[in-house]
């Protein structure tokens, strides 16, 4: 199954703007690069936040909440089985108990019993709880028949959700979504947990006219940490506003004050407080609570969030911990099963000299359903291709349930409704994102979707988007292989999607090598000079290195071998 090289491009190299003599030259490119014209914009601060007055229905949102903690009436968060659900849950709550409600209790779906959402299965569970105000969080914009159960039993509902809304938006009371038609917030790319932080900031800012609280109020500020890692683990665009959302959480989380659950997470993860960077939270501290949701129940990830015991959150954050091992072990197994399908795929259905499909449909009705959506996404890395992978809703169940990754320049959930609007029916429901959506259809309907799927990437699919492509920020000279310049880079950001992290290309020699852990490589790298340390994570291919290589890289601080060490982590290597 051969697939064509990714192309290595380089940015432009542009420096312009104004910036302060601290920030190296090589720094000012790259955020050129990006966009940015000044260190205002690079690194943008909280005082830089966009207003929340411009998000439709905040005002409603507010008077609902301050009317319900006046009135003493029992708010019911319902969270979201992912991280950024889970955060947004713990925002949701410490918020609100900051700003003075005294009935505020939480809860969240079960994937197995429940589904996605607010669902009508879910309703029915918490109706003993009695709740006057339910308030979802990162989710309910697609909850419409789950909401229309809640107000059935008269319950009043609040939606702050960021998904892309359907044809029609739910029956609830009120709805804060910047992508609900009519909002003109200006930034789109927000996650669940930072809309429902600006909730909390409009509603502060009511209490706080109506002299309801004491002086400014409470510093919600300290709910940055949650907010930071919620907003980095969903993937969404790191703009401008969510740059600054993010950079002032990680500085929190730095400092050692983030909340006992976060720390704890950190620790069990193995990363260093002082040094922590948007990517660890990204590879370790998110998928530790996306675990829980994946493979258990979300409730525990949300109990470590909300817990003020530091012994408590280490117990759970290792419990937390253990069901990510077990979610890793389980990924792996349905990656090699997805892996020896296309196997058979490119070698039988197509023959040897055979080309996938533009687009893939994956399905094994052993696959667990909480873990489709990382084997999508590693297939999607490898194929440059969009790929939806399915599993029965619960076991042996007669619904599948499917999780869409998508290429730059293919609207993943976009496609979906195309697939929605031509064949009526089809998909029980959807939603989601350009680059991610879920969905969930009868198991005897899959073929059906898939050669609809396929028939609608067929049209909108071209060469260009199916060939991966690798940004490069072009060479490093000798003297810039230093651990101060890596260290600048590390700390430059917060770095992510629409923000991406600093790297580079250059030809190197390759001095020596071995193999790691049986599948990364581990090099010594000649370069101007220069003798470097480089690891290749997943990059033994059974094949010796040439001894002339191109690479694309990151250089990061060495902390392994400390001092001034650095290192080169290959993300893509060529002969040269």
């Amino acid at each position: 199954m051969s697939l064509p090289a990714p192309v290595l491009r380089r940015r432009p190299a542009t420096s312009t703007g104004q910036w302060p003599e601290q920030v190296p030259e090589l720094l000012r490119r790259i955020y050129c690069a990006r966009g940015a014209a000044g260190i205002d914009q690079a690194r943008p601060r909280l005082a830089t936040l966009l207003p929340p007055h411009t998000m439709k229905g905040i005002d409603a949102a507010t008077a609902l909440l301050a009317e319900a903690i006046a009135s003493d009436r029992h708010i019911l968060v319902v969270g979201d089985f992912d991280c950024d659900g889970a955060t947004a849950c713990a925002v949701a709550v410490r918020g609100l108990r900051m700003l003075g409600a005294r009935r505020v209790s939480h809860a969240v779906p079960d994937r197995a019993v429940h589904g996605y959402g607010l669902s009508p299965a879910l309703v029915e569970d918490l109706a003993g709880l009695q709740p006057d105000l339910l308030v979802t969080v990162d989710h309910g914009i697609a909850c419409h028949a789950g909401i229309a159960a809640a107000k059935g039993r008269g319950w009043t509902v609040l939606v702050t959700d960021h998904h892309l809304p359907g044809q029609t938006l739910p029956p609830a009371d009120v709805i804060v979504d910047p992508n609900q038609p009519g909002c003109e917030f200006p930034s789109k790319v927000m996650a669940g947990v930072g809309v429902v932080f600006y909730v909390l900031l409009a509603l502060r800012q009511r209490l706080r006219a109506a002299g309801a609280v004491e002086g400014n109020g409470p510093d919600l500020g300290r709910l940055l940490d949650l907010v930071a890692v919620g907003t980095v683990a969903d993937l969404v665009p790191l703009d401008a506003n969510n740059r600054a959302l993010v950079a002032a959480g990680l500085r929190q989380l730095r400092m050692g004050q983030g909340c006992a659950g976060l720390q704890a997470l950190i620790e069990v993860a193995r990363r260093d407080p002082a040094t922590l960077s948007a990517s660890d939270i990204g590879f370790a501290v998110g998928p530790r609570l996306n675990a829980a949701g994946r493979l258990e129940d979300m409730a525990v990830g949300i109990e470590c969030l909300l817990s003020d015991d530091a012994t408590q959150a280490r117990a759970i954050a290792a419990t937390l911990d253990a069901i990510n091992g077990e979610r890793r072990a389980v990924q792996q197994q349905m990656t090699e099963q997805a892996e020896a399908a296309l196997a058979t795929l490119a070698l039988g259905a197509l023959g040897p000299a055979g080309s996938l499909p533009l687009a893939l449909c994956l399905h094994d009705p052993d696959w667990h359903p909480g873990v489709v959506g990382l084997v999508a996404s590693k297939m999607k890395d490898r194929l440059h291709r969009p790929v939806i992978a399915f599993a029965p809703a619960e076991p042996g169940g007669a619904v599948l349930r499917g999780s869409a990754r998508s290429v730059p320049g293919f609207h993943i959930r976009d496609a979906l409704a195309m697939v929605d609007a031509r064949h009526p029916g089809l998909i029980e429901r959807f939603g989601g994102h350009a680059m991610a959506a879920g969905l969930s259809l009868p198991a005897e309907r899959l073929p059906a979707f898939e050669e609809a799927f396929l028939a609608c990437a067929t049209e909108r699919l071209t060469d260009d988007l199916l060939r991966a492509e690798i940004l490069s920020d072009g060479e490093l000279s000798g003297d810039e292989f230093r651990r101060d310049i890596a260290e600048s880079l590390r700390d430059g950001g917060p770095w992510g999607q629409g923000f991406p992290e600093p790297q580079f290309d250059g030809e190197f020699d390759v001095l020596g090598w071995r193999v790691v852990g049986q599948r990364h490589l581990k090099l010594e790298l000649g370069y101007a000079g220069r003798r470097l340390n480089a690891i290749h994570f997943g990059g033994w291919d059974e094949c010796e290195p040439s001894p002339r290589v191109r690479l694309a890289f990151r250089l990061e601080p060495d902390d392994y071998r400390g001092g001034d060490a650095v290192q080169l982590v290959v993300i893509h290597r060529e002969p040269a």
